[in-house]
């Protein structure tokens, strides 16, 4: 077996080499754990808390062992940062001659046939749009990658992205008179020659679905597969064996036909009459449905008296659109592109309105304006299993929060990995003496229409003790945004002076940037802010969250699902819910510490942490802070002295 600790010994490559570097023990085990997969090709799963070193410790034997690994990450932040910044460090140091590879899907990659086709059409919708595609037309000629993270000035959400990228649908592929200039091929033929290829879960899950976005072509040559930020892969999983159709998607389609047409020089009452009768069809499938925001079950759905006719009438739209859209196809490419998506929408609007389909839920989702018609399998391990039982090759899986004290059966269930190796390792950081936990004892339950404001009167003398730097965590946007209404009143009232960052304002890494930079600020944020942010030192000393994140037992997955293992003779709330708000905590309370010197006080406003029976399995999986119930307690903690540097 490879010898790991020379690496990581006192006197290592590592401690020479990085300056941040400290000999930790945990990480030398995990690391240990990891070479064992690696030789035996065997299934691994490991939580590892803040502080321990996971990342190098499944780099380390990743590059020394020889292997031809892919990893995968949760984010294309990390992604971009295990790429750019922690692969070609520790290559450096290991002094080992190690090809790295990055691919993102096909999306991710400006697409030459494409910008020449919008740079000829020039169908644009405003001048935002004008001046994107202007950026995108300097990029492109400066490129080597072609990854669209490199235009920084162009907004991600900016519609010119789907202008100017390719999908599976609309790729020429070898007919493509670009094809030498290709950055999705060029990006694929770099992964298959690397030995380390870093990926993201949502590429390698479209792979394992529509075998079109590249990881497919390098799982039968990798001897392993990683998984960071493991904690993920459920939910991007659900998400890519689900289904689920917008009506905004379909109004999308009408709205480029209508912009096309004039351009196109061809006979446009057919297709003009179709797009207008299927945008009609919209409205009235629509106000079928009485709710204003929020999830319905199917049976809620067919309750509606007036659904049944409204989804005729759009089912009958949708098909003389597409039957119009076809017949014209062969007059532009454009057309072609087009009744491709629309058949593909047509066809999900089909499968959604099949009598029955086995093992998935199918439930809509109402917006103001639009909805989504959604079908999503109701356990995963059936689907994810057999993959996992390729003997040809490890798969670990790794995150900070995988289990419930130790427990990892709620995850190994809906991974498929029933007889995966799982092991455990506690975060190094003294958190008895680097933070408090602090629940109030007068606080209303969370249903109660009072919670959200007398979590806040609760939470401001904290805050003034801290003098901001905090997080406010919210379960939902509703809550977020009574939060944000509050705190403007206290501020033209004279009682709050701290700067307030509120989700949706700006994007997540602006609003994190000037929270870093920003003194004594308070930010609001939602499930986004819950995992993956990493400020270290006194910006950020308390972490509030509002209450305990179960999910709502009426939503429509959750509640089917708790429906089948209900059935099934366990208990859904046991087995099923609690884990489940567990880890979101977990993910949560795991802001607040990020290295040895941070400080801070965690405040939940969620009196069942310690009232209620399942209340001790919650704390207990929490990080070993002190805890209290005294506010006065709670806002002495900033006055202590800070320990001593070990």
């Amino acid at each position: 077996m490879l010898d790991i600790e020379p690496a990581f010994s006192s006197s290592g490559p590592l401690a020479q080499g990085v300056a941040t570097y400290r000999l930790r023990p945990a990480q030398v085990e995990m690391a240990q754990a990891v070479v064992q997969a690696l030789e035996e090709r065997s299934a691994l799963v490991v939580e590892a808390g803040t502080g321990t070193g996971k990342t190098f410790a499944y780099l380390v034997p990743a590059l020394l062992s020889g292997a031809r690994v892919v990893l995968s990450t949760a984010s294309k932040t990390l992604q971009d940062q295990l790429f750019q910044r922690d692969i070609p460090a520790l290559r450096d140091v290991l002094k080992i001659p190690v090809s790295v590879a990055l691919l993102k899907g096909r999306a991710n990659y400006l697409c030459p046939h494409h910008l020449e086709e919008t740079l000829r059409q020039g169908v644009l919708f405003d001048r935002a749009e004008v001046a994107h595609l202007h950026l995108v037309q300097a990029f492109a000629q400066r490129t080597t990658s072609g990854d669209i993270a490199e235009l920084g000035e162009v907004p991600e959400q900016s519609a010119i992205w789907r202008k100017v990228t390719s999908t599976r649908e609309n790729c020429l592929g070898q007919e493509c008179a670009h094809l030498a200039n290709c950055f999705v091929l060029a990006a694929r033929k770099q992964a298959l020659q690397a030995d380390l290829v870093v990926i993201n879960h949502h590429l390698f899950f479209a792979d394992l679905v529509l075998r079109d976005e590249g990881a497919g072509e390098l799982l039968p040559l990798a001897d392993a597969v990683i998984f960071d930020e493991a904690h993920q892969l459920p939910a991007i999983a659900t998400h890519f064996f689900g289904q689920s159709l917008s009506t905004f998607k379909v109004v999308e389609l009408t709205e480029t036909l209508h912009a096309l047409l004039p351009g196109l020089g061809i006979e446009q009452d057919e297709l003009s009459q179709s797009a207008r009768h299927l945008e009609k069809s919209i409205l009235p499938l629509r106000h079928s449905l009485t709710m204003r925001e929020g999830r319905l079950t199917l049976d809620q759905v067919h309750r509606e008296p007036a659904f049944a006719a409204a989804w005729a009438d759009f089912m009958q739209a949708m098909e003389q659109f597409v039957a119009h859209l076809t017949a014209h196809g062969e007059r532009a490419e454009a057309l072609q592109e087009l009744a491709r998506e629309a058949q593909e929408c047509r066809d999900l609007a089909m499968r959604w309105q099949e009598t029955e389909l086995p093992g998935q839920v199918r439930w809509v989702e109402c917006f103001p304006q639009t909805l989504h018609f959604n079908a999503t399998p109701l356990g995963l391990g059936e689907l994810l299993g057999p993959y996992w039982q390729d003997t040809q090759r490890a798969w670990i899986f790794t995150s900070a929060t995988l289990s419930v004290k130790g427990d990892f059966a709620h995850y190994l269930e809906a991974m498929g990995l029933p007889r995966a190796r799982a092991l455990s390792w506690e975060s190094p950081f003294d958190y008895f003496h680097q933070a408090l936990l602090y629940v109030p004892q007068d606080l209303p339950l969370p249903q109660e229409p009072t919670h959200t404001r007398t979590l806040l009167e609760r939470a401001r003398p904290l805050l003034e003790a801290s003098q901001g730097r905090a997080f406010l965590l919210f379960t939902t946007y509703r809550a977020l945004q009574e939060a944000q209404r509050i705190l403007e009143v206290w501020k033209q009232e004279g009682h709050w002076s701290y700067p307030v960052l509120v989700q949706g304002q700006r994007t997540r890494s602006d609003l994190l940037k000037r929270f870093r930079r920003t003194k004594h600020a308070v930010l609001l944020g939602t499930s986004s802010f819950w995992e993956g942010v990493d400020i270290k030192g006194e910006a950020l000393s308390v972490v509030v969250i509002d209450k305990l994140p179960f999910a709502p037992p009426d939503d429509p997955v959750e509640a089917a699902r708790i429906e089948e293992i209900n059935r099934a003779g366990r208990n859904g709330f046991m087995d099923y819910q609690l884990p489940r708000a567990i880890l979101q905590l977990k993910q949560g309370a795991g802001r607040l510490i990020r290295d040895e010197q941070d400080r801070g006080v965690l405040m939940i406003g969620d009196r069942r942490i310690l009232e209620k029976s399942y209340g001790t399995k919650i704390w207990q999986s929490l990080p070993p802070m002190a805890r209290t119930r005294e506010l006065a307690v709670a806002c002495r903690f900033f006055q202590r002295p800070a320990p001593p540097e070990s």
